[in-house]
């Protein structure tokens, strides 16, 4: 695969509403996963290992914390030899459409078909920035030029009990799509729609500006694009993926990611497919292992880990007191835990404070407690379960002291 026959357009303007209180300062695809990571890490490194070099980041909701997260893509571009041969570029809404927001996916890509035309590929792979995934894109971008379709869509087998959260595909045995649901209720297939999609540039060019012009469209990919082109008989094959692949789109499916991580379901990285970042740690002290941290948890080499942990992912620059018990949780990058704190089944947000003697989650909780980026809970409160509304309620408009009292209730949902 090179430049000149393949390029990638990168959607990460997701606002991400379901994975609330983690995304009100922070856009979706920069939601931290794993230690130092983040979601659009994923699709970028993919992109990268894959021989893919010029990739467009199609940004909106707060599109400046995805670019500060990007910034130049040297992250990324510094492993290709020699470095810099490509370019990833911010193609944020604001820039390119008429009222600074895009109307769907299908119309971001639309309104920046101008990019995809300086680079003149003969093939265009459209990616989702807030799936967790390792792929290697060149067996797909052979699958499908050698099928002769106009588009390939990657799908993978999801247990029955999910299907309806997806996009869901019946096809032929040859893989030739013949019918496309977007999250039926009643699925008639489990075979679901990875959100990855590679189409010949002239057949996107056309549906996209056909698309543009008709007023009863979403100017959605799933709701729109694909129907549209089963309609015509355009040729849609489906690329079957193997491999480990997870949509963390809900706090329950981010833990769960973060919990098979533990479990060695995936790697995050492998010599052969590294996971780049632009993450680099606060502190260059290495964690200090002056408590119980067995194997089945990860934790950053620059943290401070003076509690333990079971079955939990300690991130960079975190700092964990002495007599606190962090179990089964995800403590993401900056936080602070005090001293004898409790926290069982959580994820808490970048930078959050938890003070000495503060409860956050059950030992036997079924819901996941969110402590949101940089909130703090006060000293020997407890954190207990409430609805999203309730959250909002309680947190929207509220002063510092009075978030901090609300803080210690009403966190997990």
């Amino acid at each position: 695969m090179t430049q000149m026959n393949c390029m990638a357009m990168l959607l990460a303007g997701g606002e991400g509403k379901r994975l609330a209180p983690l995304t009100t300062t922070l856009a979706k695809p920069v939601v931290p996963f794993g230690e130092r990571y983040r979601m659009i890490d994923f699709p970028l490194s993919n992109c990268i290992n894959s021989g893919i070099r010029n990739i467009g980041v199609l940004t909106q909701y707060l599109a400046d914390t995805v670019h500060t997260h990007i910034g130049d893509g040297g992250a990324w571009l510094n492993a290709i030899q020699p470095k810099h041969l490509g370019e990833i570029a911010l193609l944020p809404a604001a820039d390119n459409s008429p009222d600074g927001c895009y109307t769907g996916t299908a119309d971001a890509i639309f309104r920046n078909l101008s990019y995809i035309e300086l680079h003149d590929p003969e093939h265009v792979l459209i990616l989702s920035g807030d799936h967790i995934y390792q792929m290697d894109y060149r067996p797909m971008l052979e699958a499908h030029i050698e099928s002769g379709a106009a588009a390939t869509i990657a799908v993978k087998r999801v247990p029955w009990h999910e299907a309806s959260r997806f996009g869901i595909l019946n096809t032929n045995d040859d893989y030739s799509v013949v019918e496309f649901e977007e999250k039926p209720a009643r699925p008639r297939s489990n075979l679901a729609s990875m959100g990855i999609y590679m189409f010949r540039t002239d057949k996107l060019k056309e549906v996209l500006t056909q698309d543009a012009f008709n007023e009863a469209s979403s100017h959605d990919f799933g709701k729109d694009i694909i129907p549209m082109l089963l309609q015509e008989g355009a040729g849609l094959t489906a690329y079957p993926y193997e491999g480990y692949w997870r949509d963390v789109g809900t706090v329950d499916s981010l833990w769960e990611a973060h919990m098979e991580l533990i479990d060695d379901t995936f790697q995050l990285s492998e010599p052969y497919w590294p996971l780049h970042t632009s993450y680099t740690p606060a502190s260059t002290r290495q964690n200090r292992r002056n408590a119980l941290v067995p194997d089945d948890c990860i934790v950053d080499s620059h943290c401070r880990m003076d509690g333990s942990a079971q079955r939990s992912i300690i991130s960079a620059d975190v700092e964990v007191g002495k007599g606190s018990l962090v179990f089964e949780s995800v403590i993401m990058p900056g936080a602070r835990i005090g001293r004898h704190v409790r926290i069982h089944k959580a994820i808490i947000g970048e930078n959050a404070v938890i003070e000495d003697g503060a409860v956050i989650g059950a030992p036997q909780a079924e819901q996941i407690t969110v402590i949101g980026p940089g909130e703090r809970i006060a000293s020997g409160r407890k954190a207990v379960s409430a609805s999203r509304e309730t959250i909002a309620a309680l947190l929207a408009g509220a002063g510092r002291r009075e978030r901090e009292l609300y803080n210690g209730k009403a966190l997990s949902y």
